[in-house]
């Protein structure tokens, strides 16, 4: 068997977010996943979502056999194999596809600011009629207290490259606003993290 990575911090929060994804979505329909990484949560989402047909993908060629390692693991028939995605790209699949689900955890805040516009517009170029972007990771919020958690969780990522670092909400809905996305849910989720659900204005 291929080896594959392993996340904790994926493996710990899939049940959340799998929970607050079955009250948003439709029974069925097709999904593209951002920055799969280790490829944890498309493995888990697509085994409790049967009805729905996935497409795992990330920036990074390393990314891809381990990928798709995990989702051969389980034996999963309703999951494309991985593809090198970098959302800054003008075009993000050789075929204009469209999709009910674009979902994107943990990503916003570990690469350069402008990665986040470059989600937006994308993903509001692939997203079906009734489509919804799906957004998980840490935000700052202006009315909302911040943890000391993700202080210095923030402060470690400056550390680390100073183009990263925790969002603000209002920053992030000012660049959905420019694709033609709007927030339409906020829900609190474990560790200090929003699971946010973007739709088309």
């Amino acid at each position: 068997m291929s080896h594959f990575s392993f996340s904790p911090a994926a493996d710990r929060n899939k049940q959340p977010i799998l929970d607050v994804l079955r009250q948003t979505l439709p029974e069925s329909g097709t999904a593209l996943e951002i920055a799969s990484g280790t490829g944890q949560h498309v493995a888990w989402f697509a085994t409790h979502l049967p009805q729905w047909g996935w497409q795992p993908s990330d920036a990074e060629p390393g990314a891809l056999p381990g990928i798709a390692a995990h989702t051969a693991h389980e034996g999963l028939a309703n999951v494309h194999p991985p593809v090198l995605l970098d959302v800054m790209a003008a075009q993000w699949l050789p075929d204009e596809f469209t999709f009910d689900l674009v979902y994107c955890a943990n990503m916003l805040h570990i690469s350069p600011w402008p990665t986040c516009a470059a989600l937006m517009a994308g993903s509001a170029r692939c997203l079906a009629t009734g489509g919804v972007l799906v957004t998980y990771g840490p935000y700052l919020e202006s009315d909302v207290l911040t943890s000391a958690g993700n202080l210095a969780f923030d402060e470690s990522l400056r550390a680390r490259n100073p183009a990263w670092g925790i969002r603000q909400l209002a920053d992030v809905e000012r660049v959905a606003a420019v694709a033609g996305l709007q927030l339409a849910a906020r829900h609190a989720m474990p560790a200090h993290n929003l699971l946010l659900v973007w739709e088309r204005a």
